[in-house]
């Protein structure tokens, strides 16, 4: 109000400046006077001056409105930065098979942000939360990463699946946990999640059998399934072309839970804010 009062020599042209009436100017005015104890206008017919002190008192409030001005332009400068760029990491079933849909949607939001997406398995994929070297990240374990927020964003299971050239495509009772934990299967990575699922599945079953074939992604265990290389362990996500066209087999197994959720995860307390909160809008959770 004092800066206004100093531009235009009026109260009243000050206080339309403000968008107040003249009245309320000439209260704000008198309580920034009780507050310092000391009078900052002289008013008059001919208009309202500065007293000394309130050319004193304008000149230190016309700096700090311009290191707010400043500071709300850097602000704003960082929020545009930070805005422009979205990086993200994710397991390899979501980086493949769910979120190519997320991000077309989200381009479709925000075209000016440039997105980059790092696949590797779930424990990479925190490496890079924790470096800073992503803004949001999906994985595919059986919990939340410690030192991570995270939300459910889908569901997913895992199936055992075969070339139709494998005795097991065959099979008509389905396998048994024990048969299953003692042979030995193409597998993703120690690190993946769904090797980690595997692995909590099984364990009270013996564990695992010493992989066949351990391999380091979703494709790669696919292709060497396809080849007769041996039966494999693969998200329902993955293998729904293979399957219809009976390059691979689904083969049946009881007694033994594979099912997963799918999470987005975050540094814990530092939820997701920008084009990282608005790619989670996008994402839905499934049944």
């Amino acid at each position: 109000m004092l800066l206004a009062v100093a531009r235009h020599g009026s109260l009243g042209a000050a206080a339309r400046e403000v968008g107040i009436t003249q009245p309320a100017a000439s209260s704000r005015i008198r309580s920034m006077e009780r507050q310092l104890g000391m009078a900052l206008v002289d008013r008059s017919p001919r208009g309202s001056r500065l007293t000394d002190a309130g050319a004193l008192v304008t000149d230190w409030a016309r700096r700090i409105v311009e290191a707010a001005e400043a500071f709300d332009a850097g602000a704003q400068a960082l929020r545009g930065r930070r805005d422009s760029r979205l990086r993200v990491a994710a397991s390899m079933t979501i980086a493949e098979y769910l979120l190519p849909g997320w991000l077309i949607a989200l381009r479709a939001e925000r075209p000016d942000t440039a997105v980059s997406l790092q696949a590797g398995n779930s424990a990479a994929v925190a490496e890079r939360l924790f470096a800073g070297d992503a803004d949001v990240g999906f994985v595919e374990g059986l919990a939340v990463p410690d030192g991570l927020d995270g939300v459910v964003v889908a569901h997913d299971r895992l199936a055992i699946v075969a070339a139709p050239s494998h005795p097991w495509a065959c099979r008509r009772a389905p396998l048994d946990p024990a048969e299953l934990a003692a042979t030995p299967l193409v597998l993703r990575e120690r690190g993946s999640g769904t090797r980690q699922v595997l692995d909590a599945a099984l364990s009270a079953h013996g564990g695992l059998a010493r992989p066949l074939l351990e391999l380091a992604s979703t494709t790669a265990v696919k292709a060497a399934a396809v080849s007769g290389a041996g039966p494999a362990v693969l998200s329902e996500l993955a293998i729904t072309e293979e399957l219809a066209s009976r390059r691979l087999v689904a083969v049946p197994v009881e007694g033994v839970v594979l099912r997963r959720d799918l999470r987005a995860v975050w540094p814990a307390g530092h939820r997701p804010t920008g084009p990282a909160r608005d790619l989670l809008s996008l994402t839905r959770d499934r049944p």
